[in-house]
């Protein structure tokens, strides 16, 4: 369910498994399944139990029927179908997800918890076990713990549902992938006071990259319990595997050590060895329950615990220098990852002023123990390669034997605590005011492969406001305004943890419903500022990373429309500009497109009821490495088609072909220098039968 929970920086690769921190979030539960793709926003992403139309940000909801549709399996698959979001995969097995033109550090289930810390994801996490996937665009003090400028990513469960249902899938496509889904739900009682949900998903296949393949399987329960009227009690365990062989730590140089162009012929080109792999083991239970004590007013408590294990062999490319031109970093890395989170939240309506208003409260809780030590060649790390030699795989395992206790491990707790406040005050039929905080603190203990992990930070309080005005029973503007405060880990020329980024962000937009309330628009302007973002200087003490601290301010532009357009034809998608500026007025992050479009389209045939045909197109302007223009991604457009039969009331298939074009692209170019290149034209046939 969860692959990875640490983060490392882009340019820097020393200290791989390190999770920076944790993150908590609130809880909620969603049971709703609706068809379409104008997919209610689950209560938990908003905190308030908002409406997308009461909300002073944007929001995206990718729908189940959606995810389907196009056969979107990975979270880096899904979120490469949400306008606002970037997905920065520079290497085979991690990727980083970026909003606005900064990291995603918000990513909760259900509203609670952070599967993958600081925006960084190694290995996969599958979608299977997820009915749909809420982006509430901007920053988000109130709602997610800490103030970010790009985004928080809930991920709703698929829930036990009343009446019985189930489902088996099969599928098969290029580069001998297969995969199985069984998902089944139902009431266990009579009185369907006990219900139940079991999942499981097992993923195989090849690459179109030299070498490399992997492996994922979910498994996952979950049990909902009516104790009364007003009591629910919910458990679930889920156990997830991503397994992947031949994999990159980095991706393949794009300059020699003369800052000469690299050109590669083959999009499969891998600096990936034979020996090479990637594993991660996540186990993750929760129990949450929510009471209703009448007359709207509700709580929730929950506790997650998390067991997350991962063993990994890999080996870095890199230039070298006249006398030596290329440079290898094998290294061999156990890491342990331990999270304890917890959460009680009470809402409800109350009275001021002869109007109904509502309040949210809440305090959260979360710990994170990670252990970790890495082995290497030797006491320097580095060794001599050679550029073909990798790439044809040819490069033999090396000893990987030394360690140390002062430089090559890690041992730290974080430890994180809040307590929030918010209420939407109904200040006339039309006018409403959304209001609160959160008071944060952060506390840390341990090293962190050599320097200490010391942050300390006590009584942070992040605010939070926005308006909301309904023009009429279609139209709403909003205006909104929040503060960003974010704890940092890594350090600076001088050993020193960075100071928390900071900064402000605001946001005016418009939301309205039209074709009788078939079709959800919006537009959205935001600006931000931000202080001692952490950039890589690209030096190293010991085994960590340097950085130093950098303003920017970014602005831009957000139009969005998702559900039905006509009888059949269903949209999700939008258009998103944004312009980053350092202090000097340069544009700065250039690796973040300036343009995006991304758009989901599928028709139900009105002669053929039974029959859907779509297409999903992914356009994005040029990209650029700051301060290098020749290493550059120009502008293209990726472009997929699906189509579906339902046979009869239990059978169906469907066709998915990606890549129509076959065009050769890089995936990213977030981590400066290196990079690989996206896939190639692959095709998949699925069959599905319900029960």
């Amino acid at each position: 369910m969860l692959t990875v929970v640490w983060a490392v920086t882009p340019a820097a690769f020393a200290d791989p498994l390190t999770l920076p921190k944790t993150d908590v979030q609130a809880s909620a539960q969603s049971d709703a399944s609706t068809s379409g793709y104008q997919q209610p926003v689950d209560s938990s992403t908003t905190r308030l139990g908002l409406t997308p139309k009461e909300t002073p940000q944007g929001v995206t909801s990718l729908s189940r029927e959606q995810l389907n549709d196009f056969n979107l399996n990975s979270v880096k698959d899904a979120l490469r179908s949400a306008p606002s979001v970037t997905v920065e995969q520079y290497e085979t097995d991690r990727t980083n997800f970026t909003s606005r033109g900064f990291d995603i550090n918000n990513f909760e289930y259900d509203g609670i918890g952070a599967p993958f810390s600081a925006g960084l994801l190694s290995g996969d996490l599958d979608m299977a076990e997820y009915q749909q996937v809420d982006i509430l665009h901007g920053a988000n003090g109130l709602m997610s713990g800490t103030g970010n400028p790009s985004a928080t990513v809930n991920f709703i469960r698929k829930r036990p549902t009343y009446t019985p249902q189930a489902q088996v899938k099969v599928s098969a496509g290029s580069w001998d992938t297969r995969r199985i889904d069984l998902d089944v739900s139902g009431p266990l009682t009579d009185s369907g006071n006990v219900r139940g949900r079991f999942i499981y998903a097992n993923e195989t296949g090849n690459s179109y990259l030299d070498r490399y393949s992997r492996e994922k399987n979910v498994l996952s329960g979950m049990l909902a319990f009516d104790l009364s009227e007003a009591d629910t009690l919910t458990v679930g365990l889920s156990d997830s595997k991503s397994n992947s062989n031949g994999s990159s730590w980095g991706g393949l140089p794009l300059t020699d050590y003369q800052g000469n162009l690299i050109h590669y012929s083959r999009r499969g080109s891998n600096v990936g060895q034979n020996w090479s792999y990637w594993d991660v083991h996540t186990l993750r239970a929760f129990a949450e329950l929510t009471h209703d004590f009448g007359n709207g007013w509700k709580s929730k408590l929950n506790v997650t615990a998390v067991d997350q294990r991962q063993s990994a062999n890999m080996y870095y490319l890199m230039a070298g220098d006249e006398s030596q031109p290329w440079l290898a970093d094998p290294s061999h890395t156990n890491a342990d990852e331990k999270q304890l989170l917890g959460e009680a939240q009470l809402s409800g309506p109350f009275s001021l002023g002869g109007r109904e208003h509502e309040l949210t409260v809440g305090v959260d809780y979360g710990r994170s123990r990670h252990k970790e030590r890495g082995y290497y060649n030797s006491v320097d790390e580095f060794m001599p390669a050679d550029l073909g030699q990798t790439l044809s795989g040819n490069v033999p395992k090396p000893d990987l034997s030394y360690t140390d206790d002062d430089t090559k491990m890690a041992n730290f707790t974080d430890r994180q605590k809040s307590i929030y406040a918010g209420a939407r005050f109904s200040l006339t039929d039309k006018l409403h005011w959304i209001a609160g905080a959160r008071m944060l603190s952060v506390d840390s203990d341990g090293t962190d492969y050599g320097p200490p992990r010391d942050v300390r930070i006590h009584g942070k309080v992040t605010p939070y406001t926005g308006l909301v005005y309904d023009l009429n029973d279609q139209y709403s503007v909003y205006a909104s305004y929040t503060k960003i405060f974010n704890p940092q880990y890594v350090i600076d020329a001088q050993s020193k943890v960075l100071a928390p980024l900071e900064g402000k962000s605001y946001e005016v937009g418009v939301k309205g419903s039209l074709l009788d309330e078939q079709l959800d628009v919006s537009a959205a302007v935001f600006k931000t500022d931000q202080r001692n973002v952490a950039e890589a200087t690209g030096e190293m003490i010991g085994t960590q990373s340097v950085y130093q601290s950098e303003n920017f301010k970014s602005r831009g532009v957000e139009l969005e429309a998702s559900g039905q357009l006509a009888p059949g034809l269903q949209v999700q998608g939008g258009y998103s500009y944004v312009h980053i500026e350092d202090p000097d007025g340069e544009k700065a992050r250039q690796y973040i497109p300036t343009h995006t479009v991304r758009t989901s389209l599928t028709y139900q045939l009105p002669h053929m009821p039974k029959a859907k045909v779509g297409t999903r197109v992914a356009w994005q302007s040029a990209i650029q490495v700051d301060g290098d223009s020749r290493i550059r991604q120009n502008a293209y457009a990726l472009v997929d088609l699906m189509a579906s039969y339902d046979i009869d009331t239990h059978w169906s298939t469907s066709l998915n072909l990606n890549n129509v074009s076959n065009r050769k692209y890089l995936m990213s170019l977030y981590s400066g220098g290196s990079g690989f290149y996206g896939p190639s034209r692959n095709v998949t046939a699925s069959l599905s039968y319900n029960f």
